[in-house]
């Protein structure tokens, strides 16, 4: 199977589940790895499709890797999801990829980040974040800012209070829209969280991935506080079905998302057609 990926992109890998860890009601991550170890080495913001046989396949960010696995968080959504939600360590899936461009990993470097995050939309952004925290020589202050709808629906609880606090020159601030007896932390919508913690453009880049509501104002947020487009990236990962630029699913105007993103700066979008 793996020589006739080789040939045939659209041909997956087979690989298993070999861990499955519950992050919300409705997301799960999961540990995907094949008998030769890790399926493929992608760059932080790719993505990979993974299938079920007769159930289907979908496209999903990967949100983080190990040496011999892939990790995928992935949301109840639909059929394929909820069949994945229902299988247990061993599963077998198909796997191909890694798909799409990846984050500017060279247009970062040297510069403080900022990353702004809602929901399941954190689960591309961490692939980043893990990168920048294993190669920290590269890169400068790290400030992530993360909401959710409930304490219940924050994804990566571990990282978000645990592992990513004790990272050198790291911040991590947590909202969710309304909390709990539990909660005591801050509440509000991430948007407004932003301009209240009122972070400074200079010598930033600015990534931020979430619900597309709050994308949309999150980017009216940063140009209040006076970030440009170009310091401003963001990810795509809509409409995408075979990954390799030949169904025309995911185009805007000439652009394939599947092959010129998911991810692309602000002032990259704006010269598209409105369509995301």
């Amino acid at each position: 199977m793996a020589e006739a990926a080789r040939v045939n992109p659209l041909v997956p890998q087979m690989g298993r589940i070999t861990k499955i860890i519950d992050e919300t009601p409705d997301v799960k991550t999961f540990h995907v790895t094949t008998d030769a170890g890790k399926p493929f080495t992608p760059l932080p913001g790719q993505l990979a499709m993974l299938s079920l046989l007769d159930v289907g396949e979908a496209m999903f960010s990967i949100t983080s890797q190990g040496p011999d696995h892939l990790e995928l968080a992935i949301k109840r959504v639909g059929m394929l999801t909820d069949a994945l939600h229902e299988a247990e360590p061993g599963q077998s899936v198909g796997i191909r990829g890694p798909y799409g461009n990846g984050f500017p990993l060279e247009m970062m470097r040297g510069k403080d980040l900022l990353f702004i995050g809602g929901g399941i939309g954190l689960a591309p952004v961490r692939s980043l974040i893990n990168y920048c925290i294993e190669h920290r020589q590269d890169y400068g202050h790290l400030w992530i800012i993360y909401g959710a709808r409930s304490p219940a629906d924050l994804c990566f609880k571990d990282d978000l209070f645990n592992n990513w606090p004790k990272v050198e020159n790291c911040r991590v601030d947590v909202t969710v829209d309304r909390g709990d007896d539990t909660w005591q932390g801050h509440e509000g919508f991430v948007p407004a969280f932003v301009e209240e913690l009122k972070p400074k453009p200079e010598g930033k880049v600015a990534i931020t991935c979430g619900p597309p509501i709050m994308i949309k104002f999150v980017l009216q947020s940063m140009e209040k506080l006076g970030f440009k487009d170009e310091q401003i990236v963001t990810t795509l990962e809509m409409r995408m079905k075979c990954g390799i630029g030949k169904c025309g699913r995911c185009n805007l105007g000439s652009c394939y998302v599947c092959l010129d993103g998911p991810v692309f700066t602000l002032a990259q979008l704006k010269k598209l057609p409105n369509e995301y």
